[in-house]
Parts: structure tokens; sequence; C-alpha cells
């Protein structure tokens, strides 16, 4: 049996899925899906191999059922609507019990087995009432994810800055921490309102070629380091990592720009 790498749910989690029989399928194909929370709508990717598998998490499986069919996609249709009426009623409910809490996205999985309701939240909150009233309104199983700000984005957002849709909810399965020393290792502008991507955090495109310039940075002689060079020695003033350059002061007080090939020896710091 084959097995395809999925994306389903609001939060566009990615899973390994074995396909029944000889059943076959193509990237984009939508498809319905037996996952942990129960039948889903599913997206398909790609066949799963050792590399495309490695970095999902073994929980996240299952097995797919069928692919969508016209019936499948009308109920779907009915099903987003439900959502939203589901999304008021559980707005108003909140409003009534008073509980700080901030509801950001509701979820019902396609074969009617529970309701996920997503939100934001500064502290713990007492949800029980909320629950009992939801689970008595829609008679089905009520879960209640609080979730950050990147989750936000990946709930909500569209497109990026780079005029592409947003990592979070595309291809990223995770979330790494992304530090503003990321931003400063690749000369990045420091302007928080442009190196910050829709969730209002410094965006996670800054970490993908982070270890790159790292390592690059190895290659070339640090800041206030001393260096000789065929046309004599110099002092490093700064890098220009990708371009693998320096800009250096030489011994008559001259700013240059000069390839990292052309450092013969480093001295050490001055």
């Amino acid at each position: 049996m084959t097995e395809y790498i999925l994306r389903y749910g609001s939060l566009r989690m990615l899973g390994s899925f074995t396909a029944r029989d000889n059943d076959q399928f193509t990237r984009n194909q939508q498809v319905l899906a037996k996952t942990a929370r129960g039948v889903e709508l599913a997206e398909v990717l790609c066949e799963a191999t050792d590399h495309t598998s490695k970095d999902l998490q073994p929980d996240l499986g299952g097995c797919i059922v069928r692919q969508l069919d016209t019936a499948d996609r009308q109920q779907l249709d009915q099903l987003h609507q439900t959502e939203r009426q589901i999304w008021e009623f559980c707005q108003n409910q909140i409003q009534k019990l008073k509980l700080d809490m901030r509801p950001i996205d509701v979820e019902q999985v396609f074969g009617g087995e529970r309701i996920l309701v997503y939100y934001l939240a500064e502290n713990r909150v007492d949800f029980r009432e909320l629950v009992k009233i939801l689970s008595a309104e829609f008679s089905t199983r009520i879960e209640m994810r609080q979730i950050g700000v990147r989750d936000e984005a990946k709930l909500l957002a569209d497109y990026g800055d780079c005029g592409k849709q947003v990592c979070c909810n595309t291809h990223l399965s995770e979330m790494p921490p992304v530090s503003m020393k990321m931003a400063k290792l690749q000369k990045a502008t420091l302007d928080p309102s442009k190196i910050s991507g829709r969730c209002g955090r410094l965006k996670c495109c800054l970490r993908y070629e982070y270890e790159t310039y790292q390592e690059l940075k190895q290659e070339l002689p640090p800041v206030g380091a001393t260096i000789v060079t065929a046309k004599g020695r110099g002092k490093v003033l700064g890098h220009e990592i990708l371009a693998q350059q320096l800009l250096i002061q030489t011994e008559d007080m001259r700013k240059i720009m000069i390839s990292g090939d052309e450092v013969l020896s480093v001295i050490g710091k001055s």
C-alpha cells in the first residue's frame, strides 16, 4: 500500500497517510482521510518517502478513505456555513460569561466528530461552562485550543510582504524561534515594521539562511582583527558575508573592500 503526505485541518497539519488497496492519488487532490480527530478533508502533497517523512510527527498520520466527490463538496459548503453559525454563537456566549479570551477561529471536523474552538488568552481561562453550553447546543464534542500569535497568523493570514502565501500557512509544520541576532547577522534592516511578519513577530524566513551565514562568517577574519595582504596590513572593520568580502582600514588610513581570498594571515585583534 502506498503512503502519501497530506495537509489537513485549520492549522495545516502534515501527516503520512496510507492509501487503501491500489488507490493512487496525485498532488493537490482533495481526499477524505481518517485522522485521530475523525474523518477530515485533506490535500495530497506527495508520496511519502524516508526523506519527506523524517520530520513529521508520527501521531499525525492515518489512512485515506477516498477522493472527495460532488456530494462531499456540497457537505463541505454546508459545513462552512455551520461553522459561521458556531462562531457567532460561541462569541456571544463568551461575552455573556465574561470570559477573558478572544476566539480566533472555529473548525468543525468533516465527519462531525468534534468542534474545535481556537482562542487567544493571556492567562488560564476556566471555560468549562462554555464547553457545556456548546456541547448542548451542537450535540458534539467540543475542544478548546489556546494558541499563540504565530498560530493566529497561521489560521488567518494570507500573503506576506514577499508576495507569496505566508510560510506558516503553507510548508512550515513547526515554527522555530527567531531572534534579532539572526536579522543582525544577515544585515537585514532592524526596523521592526519591516522584519516582522503578519503575526507581529520576527519573520520566520530570517531563520532559513541563518546557518549558511554562520558558516560563511567563520571563513572570514573577525571584526577588529589585523590582517596581512599582498598590499600590506589592515584592520577588519566589517563583513559582506555572502560576497565573502571585508571592509578594512589600511595602514595609511584608507577604507577599502577586499576579497577574503586576499588575506594571507590573521595576526589577531589590535
